[in-house]
C-alpha cells in the first residue's frame, strides 16, 4: 500500500466509511431493491471526504513535496478500495443466490430486481457515476461536495428505478433471469458494467487532476 492511499485508510476515513461497506449484505435481501446497496457504500465514502473537509486534509496533502495529481491518485485510490471490496462481496453473495439459494421460493417469487450478473454490472455503473459525479466533479472546489453529492443522488435514484424497470418491459425480462438463465448475456452486460465504470473512472481522474491544478487553495 503506497503512503498516500495508507493515509487516506489509517488516518482520513472515518469508521463508519468501513461499516457502510456492510450494506453488500443487502444483495441477499429479498424484495427489496437490491442496488440500493451500491448507494449505501457511495454514502460511506461520502462521510470520508467529508471527514477529510472538516480536517482540512487536502491543503495539508497539497503541502506535501508531490504532485498535486498524487493527492488526486490517492484519494481515488482509496474511492476505488472501498468500490471494489463491495463489490467482490457483492459478487460472492449473488453466488450464494445463483446456487446454495436457488431454489428459495423467497427469490424465486421476487418482483423487483434478482441478485444477478446483470445486477453486479448496474452495480459497477453505479460506483462508475459516483466516480463521474461525484470524485470528478469535487477537486475544483472541496467545501461544496454537498452539490456534487446531490447530483450524484439525483443521477443514483434514476439509475436504480430504470434497472428496476427494465426487466417488467416485454421482451427484457431476461434481465431478470434467476440463477444461470442466460448466462452468456449477462456475463455480457456484467462485461459492459465494468467496461463503462472503468471509462468513467478515468475520465473523472483526468477532470479532477485537471481542476485541482487550477484550485485556488
Amino acid at each position: 500500500m503506497n503512503p498516500l492511499l495508507s493515509k487516506e485508510v489509517r488516518l482520513v476515513a472515518p469508521p463508519i466509511t468501513y461499516l457502510f461497506v456492510g450494506f453488500s449484505a443487502m444483495a441477499l435481501l429479498p424484495g427489496y431493491p437490491v442496488l440500493c446497496s451500491a448507494f449505501f457504500v457511495s454514502l460511506g465514502i461520502f462521510h470520508a471526504f467529508r471527514s477529510a473537509r472538516e480536517a482540512n486534509d487536502l491543503v495539508f496533502s497539497a503541502l506535501l513535496p508531490i504532485a498535486k495529481r498524487d493527492v488526486v491518485k490517492g484519494k481515488l485510490q482509496f474511492v476505488l478500495l472501498i468500490e471494489l471490496i463491495s463489490f467482490a462481496a457483492m459478487a460472492v453473495l449473488v453466488l450464494v443466490r445463483m446456487t446454495v439459494l436457488a431454489d428459495a421460493a423467497v427469490y424465486r417469487h421476487n418482483a423487483l430486481m434478482n441478485a444477478n450478473p446483470f445486477f453486479l454490472g448496474a452495480v459497477l455503473l453505479l460506483f462508475g457515476l459516483f466516480n463521474a459525479l461525484f470524485v470528478g466533479r469535487l477537486f475544483r472546489d472541496f467545501y461544496k461536495m454537498g452539490r456534487c453529492y446531490v447530483v450524484y443522488i439525483a443521477a443514483a435514484s434514476i439509475l436504480i428505478v430504470v434497472a428496476e424497470t427494465l426487466h417488467h418491459l416485454p421482451g427484457l425480462g431476461v434481465l431478470n433471469a434467476f440463477g444461470f438463465d442466460y448466462l452468456l448475456l449477462q456475463v455480457a452486460l456484467l462485461v459492459a458494467g465494468a467496461v463503462l465504470f472503468a471509462l468513467m473512472t478515468f475520465l473523472s481522474y483526468k477532470r479532477a487532476c485537471r481542476d485541482f491544478e487550477m484550485a485556488d487553495l
